[in-house]
């Protein structure tokens, strides 16, 4: 068994809109020097695969569903 950590982010320069009200809620909490707050997604994949293979499989789900390419990058480290 695999365990795949799948990592979705926005590419720089693209608007972060729940990472920047998540910045302007912390303020308003009190908190401060918050440079800046980007959201990500991680999802943990477990699969039945070796390492390589499971890799192979974790890219493909990026690029068929969980990212979308014009936007968002993705990285897949295996555990």
């Amino acid at each position: 068994m695999v365990v795949a950590e799948i990592r979705i982010e926005l590419k720089p320069g693209v608007a972060d809109p729940e990472g920047q009200n998540t910045k302007k809620a912390l303020e308003l909490l009190g908190f401060e020097g918050i440079a800046n707050v980007r959201s990500i997604k991680l999802f943990v994949v477990e699969l039945d695969a070796s390492p390589a293979e499971a890799k192979k499989a974790c890219e493909e789900m990026c690029r068929k569903l969980l990212a979308n390419p014009v936007i968002q990058k993705f990285s897949v480290q295996i555990k």
